[in-house]
This record gives structure tokens, sequence and C-alpha cells, in this order.
């Protein structure tokens, strides 16, 4: 077969390269199959040993035979992936392979040798950077015209010198290619960070939806069990004096206790199966459940507020409903709801106890669950004694969140 078969178009030069990806093997270009790509490797190996000539065990055949052997050596070394290449290796077999191409062009007389050239540069414009890959470009095309225009070889008489120029065109196409590897990796890349960042964020949320319903829980339970358990305990001790009716006054206190806790309970549950509260009738509702009733005032124009604003009042509310009653039991309790511009505030105001106090300290966490509450949504929240007006004696906490 002569050198009279026609040059492949641009189009048959490989478009992509390895690339490592997380240590495996080489990512392809995007739009490009890996096995097409090896494929035409193989078709230019075994059609360059079946068409060049003189092929054999002696003279010009054993040059013919050792160049094929070193071109399709470097010809498949381009599905290597770039970690397994040393960086000294990664322009030295390219700089061979060009150079074995060129004088495999001179020393044979027929065959498609050239392809090697063609596939070989539109390759190094894919594995190397672009001044590395044109320098190599210019000399693949300069060896193989000077090859052709000179004479220097058996091969040159059926070629123009001027193909010989043209086998550093591919290295536009390779770098190309390169470029939209590059491109392809950084959305890799990008949506990679994305993802780890949206996974992170979702543990947060974990961490504060265990914070908030950890808040709840204490809201409910550790007020009402601490007392609960101080009322058994005095029981038991007033047993052994055989006053009977302080058992029994205490035994009440209990049963009291444990079922306002169910009614707060009640609450917590509800507000954490619902994503929004309606927050006037609900605080309304608290209120008449805990025996104040028309105790709320509203001010501003009611509005819906976001779903974490009315869980926190809410929660807020019956933190100091919780307190008023055991602190201040028989007082008065008002409570005011003002909707301002840019924000809601909620203020709850007890007055002095008319009942005897039970003795016993709380936990400490109520206020400090309150101030974390307001903290996260970035309001702010006062507590402290009423000194003036008709509840002076008794509480008063007052948060501001906006929204």
């Amino acid at each position: 077969m002569g050198y009279g078969r026609a040059v492949p178009e641009a189009r048959n030069v490989p478009d992509h390269g390895p690339a490592p990806h997380q240590g495996a093997g080489p990512r392809p270009v995007p739009g490009q199959n890996p096995w097409v790509q090896r494929a035409l490797t193989v078709f230019v190996i075994v059609a360059a040993f079946w068409t060049v000539r003189p092929l054999g065990p002696s003279g010009q055949g054993v040059a013919v035979a050792v160049l094929l052997l070193v071109n399709s050596v470097a010809l498949a070394a381009r599905h290597l992936p770039e970690n397994r290449i040393p960086p000294r290796l990664a322009l030295a077999w390219p700089t061979l392979g060009v150079v074995a191409a060129a004088a495999l062009l001179g020393v044979s007389s027929t065959g498609t040798g050239y392809l090697f050239t063609y596939f070989l540069v539109g390759h190094i414009g894919v594995r190397l950077d672009p001044r590395q890959s044109l320098t190599l470009a210019a000399l693949c095309g300069l060896l193989c015209g000077g090859v052709l225009y000179f004479h220097l070889g058996p091969g040159h008489n059926p070629l123009p010198w001027t193909l010989g120029l043209a086998t550093g065109a591919p290295v536009l196409v390779g770098i190309l290619n390169r470029s939209r590897r590059r491109a392809f990796d950084a959305a890799i890349a990008a949506a990679g960070s994305a993802e780890r960042a949206a996974r992170a964020e979702a543990r947060t949320a974990v961490l504060t939806e265990r914070s908030r319903i950890a808040r709840d829980v204490h809201d409910v339970l550790a007020h009402s069990l601490a007392g609960i358990n101080m009322q058994l305990e005095l029981a038991d001790a007033l047993i052994d004096t055989g006053d009977l009716d302080r058992v029994r006054e205490a035994n009440q206190k209990a049963h009291s206790m444990v079922k306002e806790s169910l009614k707060q309970a009640q609450w917590t549950v509800h507000a954490l199966r619902e994503d929004a509260l309606p927050l006037v009738e609900t605080l309304t509702a608290m209120l008449d459940t805990s025996g104040h009733r028309d105790a709320l005032t509203v001010a501003g124009t009611v509005r819906e507020v976001p779903s974490r604003v009315t869980q926190n009042l809410l929660r807020i509310a019956q933190e100091s409903l919780t307190n008023a009653a055991r602190h201040a039991p028989g007082g008065a309790v008002r409570a005011e709801l003002t909707f301002g511009p840019a924000s809601t505030a909620l203020r709850i105001r007890n007055g002095p106890a008319t009942r005897t106090v039970s003795t016993g300290a709380g936990s400490g966490m109520g206020l400090i669950g309150m101030r974390e509450r307001v903290a996260l949504l970035e309001g702010t929240i006062t507590a402290g004694p009423v000194t003036e007006g008709p509840d002076a004696g008794g509480w008063q906490v007052e948060a501001r969140i906006p929204g």
C-alpha cells in the first residue's frame, strides 16, 4: 500500500487524555468514549504494521521494525493515567515519540506510518500545557517537513513536504480538548465542594435541631419532675409523722403537677409536629389551659411570622407560665404580644404569689434555654422582678425577636 492514502481529517485526532481521578484511571474528555479512543490506537498500530514497508530481519527492515515498535509504545502510552508517568518522563516520552515518528516517515517507503504523528501530536495538546505542546508540535512539523523536503529517506517521493508541516496541526484540537477537560474537572470539583458544604450544613441543622429538642424537653420535664419528686419526698417523710392531712396535700400537689406536665408535653409534641402554629391562637389557648383566661393583649397589626419565631416565642411563654405557677402560685398573669414593623415582642408578667410557695430550687436551665432560643434568632430577652405597678413583687420576662 502506498503513501497515496488520504490523510485522516482532524476529527480523527484523539481529543482526550488521561487524567487522574481520585487516584484511579484516566478521566475522558466529556462526550468522548475511552473505548473508542483505545480502538483507534489499536487500529493505527495494526494498520502501520500491516502497510509500512520495508519490514524485515535485516538492514532497513530492522530499522523500520524498531521505529514501528517505538511509535507504537509512544502512542499506547497516551492511555496511561498521568499519575502513573513520572514527571521527568511526562515531556520525554512525547518528544521521543515525535522524533521516532519523523524518523519512520523518512526510513519507510510505503504505508500509513504518518498516522502516528497525527494521533501523537493531538494527544500532546491534551497532555501537556499549551507552551510545551505548541513547541513539540512545531518540532514535529519541522522534522517531518524537513525529512520530506530534503529527501532524507526513501519515503519522500510519494508525499508532499507540506504534509510534513501539517503534522503539527492536530495540537490545536488537543489544546481545545484540554481546556474542555479542565472545565469539566473544575465543574466536578465545584459540585463536590457544594455537596460537602450541603452535608456540613445538614449536620449543623441536625445539631441545632437536637439542641432545640433538648430545650423543649427541659422546658416540659425538668421543672415538673423536680417539683413532683420534691412533693413525693415530702409525702414520704410525712408518713412517719402520721400527719395524713399534709400527706394528702403533698400527694394532691404531685398529681396537679403531673396533669400540668401532661398539658405541657402535649403542647411540645404539637409544636414539634407542626411546621407553623398560629401564634395568637396558640398563645391564647396556652394561657387558658394554665388558668389565665383573657390574659393576652395584642398590639399592632397581626401577621404571620416565621415558624421558628412562633415556636420559640411559645416555648418562652411556656417556660414563663411554668415558673409563674411554681414561684408565684395564685398570682395574676398578663401577656402582651406586640407586632412591630420589623420584630415581634412578647412580654409575660406575673404578680406576687397568693398561695404558699413550695420550697425547692430549679435547675437554672430555664432562663438559659430562653436566652439560647432568642440568641439563635438574633433577638433580645430581659428577665427580672417587677418593682412597680399592680404586679409589684412579681416577675417579668420580655423577648423581642426580628421577624
